[in-house]
């Protein structure tokens, strides 16, 4: 992506002594999208190649392939003193505009924690953020995130026309981001790191893939990634360019494998007290948003979802 610049990651203001609500729902989060029919509305008749050809330009796509509940421990709890817009009562967020037709992936909430410059730092206009493997930390930061490994694939299809199978949309942007091992997300609990955050420019099949590792379960949400679609990278530098804004749920009995070993212990605890039915992202239906999910824990696991927009 030729056209990001290196940016200081940054921190939102004020330290957070009073733990931040996660992820609840788009009443929390207002971010005003791209609207979905006006961007793939060109890709339609003939245009879908070509009309994304032209957004991608020349960017270097690297190498191609993300409470409710109780407001109570880990990064989720009660909302910060400034209001409800996330750390250090930043922003309130925006509500989204998407246009979600029937048989889409629903548009949900991005959290309070996105860094795609909505609530504080943008991790999309910083340089190397283009990658397949979001394990460790890039630019100016170091580390690496532990934990079971998880390799990941989202397959965007436009279903905007006719037939059930969708149309591939090649060249689109992925953004996707988690939590880690300990339900903590970097740029903002961990302001020093940016690991466990990509994008990847989908294939010809609309297909990107990411090498991370099984995101914990913290209190009062299910296992989860967040991502993000965007028309081209290009556009992959700007929150306001999305065309979709969902999350992934990973299925109860691969996490209860998971938790069970070390380093997810507080994981088992917080499992225990949620559901995907009373999960407030998922609870409205999730069908088009549990993964399927095969391997193990010494070999690693493999996600897959079919991203109908």
């Amino acid at each position: 992506m030729s056209t990001h610049t290196s940016r200081p990651s940054g921190t939102p203001d004020g330290d957070r002594e009073t733990p931040e609500a996660h992820d609840l729902g788009l009443s929390h989060d207002l971010p005003t999208l791209l609207n979905r029919r006006h961007a793939l509305g060109l890709l339609t008749a003939g245009g879908l190649a070509a009309a994304l050809a032209a957004c991608s330009g020349s960017g270097s796509s690297g190498t191609s392939a993300g409470p409710g509940g109780a407001p109570s421990g880990g990064p989720g709890g009660a909302p910060p003193e400034g209001g409800e817009g996330g750390p250090g009562g930043g922003a309130p967020g925006d509500v989204s505009q998407a246009d979600v037709g029937e048989g889409e992936i629903p548009e949900e909430t991005n959290g309070p924690y996105p860094a795609d410059g909505t609530n504080g730092p943008n991790a999309l206009t910083m340089t190397g953020v283009v990658r397949s493997d979001i394990r460790s930390s890039f630019g100016d930061s170091s580390g690496t995130a532990d934990g079971v490994p998880l390799t990941f694939s989202l397959t965007v299809v436009d279903v905007s026309g006719e037939g059930d199978a969708g149309t591939p949309v090649a060249g689109a942007a992925v953004y996707a981001w988690h939590c880690d091992r300990d339900g903590k997300y970097s740029m903002y609990d961990i302001a020093d790191q940016n690991y466990l955050r990509g994008v990847q420019e989908a294939d010809a099949d609309g297909k990107v893939t990411f090498t991370s590792i099984f995101p914990a379960c913290y209190a009062g949400r299910w296992p989860h990634i967040h991502f993000e679609i965007y028309p081209s990278l290009d556009d992959a530098t700007s929150a306001t360019n999305r065309m979709r804004t969902s999350q992934l749920a990973l299925p109860q009995d691969v996490c209860d494998t998971v938790y069970a070993t070390t380093g997810y212990e507080q994981s088992v605890t917080n499992l225990a007290g949620v559901t995907l039915d009373s999960d407030n992202v998922f609870s409205d239906g999730y069908a088009l948003q549990l993964a399927k999910v095969s391997g193990s824990v010494a070999k690693g696991y493999t996600a897959t979802l079919r991203v109908p927009v």
